[in-house]
């Protein structure tokens, strides 16, 4: 199966974060098939991350998530691109270190392991039961793969995902003065919120809020007794200073709720590679135990997640040397 072949076979399996499994028992197969060692580590009930290697000392590892983000889109291909859902993020990524994890054990190089995790797009819980695996005391270097335009990123913003709540007091809506609006409180908030300048690091760039979801009340004739927002905000630096800011912002008139964190990343340089920060987050701060982290893939993050997610057949191609000439580096260092 040729690389172009392997990523739409992947594509054709929808694999919606929490819907999995059916794409992992086709990558256990498909690796069994070639000889690799393969485990299904399992997360949850329908939930397996898919662990592969080839000798008993795999000290590079190749990783990337098999879940998708919503809805499945079939495959497309034409002369230039393969379209649709995990085209870039991240089918065509495990196609791609597959195939030059196999160019590698051609030319004698099995110092190799694959690593491909579950729900990576919602809360990396197939990253944090990888990170408790026996395996990865054997890793030296973890080349993550995630949409970054062929260039090794080395340094990648956080991810903080919390609610703001408020709440007040229920009234009819004709009588405001006995009641007190709980969104009202909000939206003077998040106005707050959307002028505050937060804490950020030269290095990774400005920190950056987005207010992604709005919920509250009872109804329209009713003064609204609760309300939340959702917010993510990309980091910067760590997580304190930031909901420190957020408290004093506050000042009270509502509470946060943390949903999850991520810490940003400084990731591994390497010489001959172009070489860049991204904003996006990724399973790499739940896999701290897995040796040094490197990250790159082919793609563009600016498709990903839309409906036109596509991949250029040249980039896949190019990401394939990238990949055997970074990890054979790799091995030659340590």
């Amino acid at each position: 199966m040729n690389l172009f072949e392997l990523t739409t076979s992947l594509m054709n399996i929808p694999s919606v974060s929490g819907d999995e499994e059916a794409v992992g028992f086709w990558l256990r197969d498909h690796l069994q098939s070639l000889g690799w060692k393969v485990e299904l580590q399992k997360v949850s009930e329908n939930q397996n991350n898919v662990i592969a290697w080839l000798n008993d000392k795999p000290r590079v590892w190749f990783s990337t998530h098999i879940d998708t983000v919503p809805p499945f889109i079939p495959p497309v291909v034409d002369d230039e691109k393969i379209y649709g859902r995990g085209a870039c993020d991240a089918k065509g990524i495990i196609a791609a270190q597959i195939t030059a994890a196999e160019e590698l054990r051609g030319r004698g190089v099995e110092d190799i392991g694959l690593l491909y995790t579950v729900e990576e797009e919602r809360s990396s819980t197939g990253a944090r039961a990888a990170n408790e695996h026996p395996l990865a005391a054997k890793c030296e270097y973890m080349i993550n793969g995630e949409p970054t335009d062929n260039e090794l990123a080395i340094g990648s913003k956080g991810s903080f995902r919390l609610k703001i709540k408020t709440t007040g007091k229920a009234a009819h809506s004709a009588y405001p003065e006995q009641g007190d609006s709980a969104i009202e409180k909000l939206l003077e908030i998040l106005a707050d919120v959307r002028q505050t300048k937060f804490p950020s690091e030269e290095f990774f760039g400005e920190t950056t809020v987005n207010i992604g979801t709005i919920e509250g009340g009872v109804a329209l004739n009713v003064i609204a007794p609760h309300a939340e927002a959702g917010l993510l905000i990309r980091l910067t630096t760590p997580r304190e200073p930031i909901e420190n800011a957020l408290k004093n912002v506050i000042r009270g008139r509502g509470e946060i709720e943390v949903l999850s964190c991520s810490e940003p990343v400084k990731m591994l340089e390497v010489d001959g590679f172009r070489q860049k920060t991204v904003r996006f987050t990724t399973d790499i701060p739940y896999l701290t135990n897995w040796g040094q982290p490197l990250l790159l893939g082919p793609g563009s993050i600016l498709v990903a997640h839309t409906k036109d997610e596509f991949v250029m057949k040249r980039d896949l191609t190019q990401a394939v040397e990238l990949y055997s000439d970074l990890a054979v580096r790799l091995l030659r260092s340590s």
